[in-house]
């Protein structure tokens, strides 16, 4: 079927989203349509809003509508560590646990010579540029288990070592409630090789 040109267009800027395919960009386009015109508009607004009113902060990189950011600026976090991360969302993943109480350093990607993303393409010079302040003592590396992660996670160790400081990684494994069987080799591997005394 041919969509006239209003629809045609929405449906095209849909499809730009990650994991958005022609159905579900058509689907998300005839459900705007459907929507009362004061909800588009405020739907519009928002998105409007977020693209003029949201920064990256100055010192570690993560979006937020100031910068430096609330967790740069707090006085409550702790300087001497700082927990390295591939995109905000993680950095959101880690704050809802309540249990980081450090400072963040969002690298905006990982190492992708397939998609052509090379070390000088993310925030590497910057976390190196922040190790040279004595406060810090230790690194965190919570990057995903995948090949881009662990290139990524490779390559930063060898860049930090010199700084002396510790540098660690988050444990990966099995979540909670989850069936061995279930699981692939490498969440197994990692799950044993992140293993803990009791």
């Amino acid at each position: 079927m041919i969509y006239p040109k209003s629809i045609a267009a929405l449906i095209e800027h849909f499809q730009k989203f990650p994991s958005v395919g022609p159905k579900s960009a058509q689907r998300m386009a005839f459900y705007l349509l459907r929507m009362p015109l004061t909800e588009v508009e405020k739907f519009a607004q928002s998105m409007i809003d977020a693209k003029e009113n949201t920064k990256t902060c100055e010192i570690c990189f993560n979006l937020s509508s100031t910068s430096p950011c609330e967790i740069c600026s707090s006085p409550q976090r702790d300087k001497s560590t700082i927990c390295v991360v591939a995109e905000t969302k993680d950095l959101i993943a880690i704050e809802k646990t309540n249990e980081y109480r450090g400072l963040y350093h969002v690298l905006q990607g990982l190492i992708s010579p397939m998609d052509g993303i090379g070390a000088d393409d993310i925030r590497i010079k910057e976390l190196l540029n922040r190790l040279t302040d004595e406060k810090v003592k230790e690194v965190i590396l919570a990057l995903s288990p995948s090949v881009e992660g662990e290139a990524t996670s490779l390559y930063l160790t060898k860049l930090m070592k010199p700084f002396g400081i510790k540098i660690s990684r988050i444990a990966f494994g099995l979540p909670v409630g989850a069936d061995l069987e279930y699981a692939d080799e490498i969440t197994i591997a990692k799950a044993i090789e992140g293993r803990r005394e009791l």
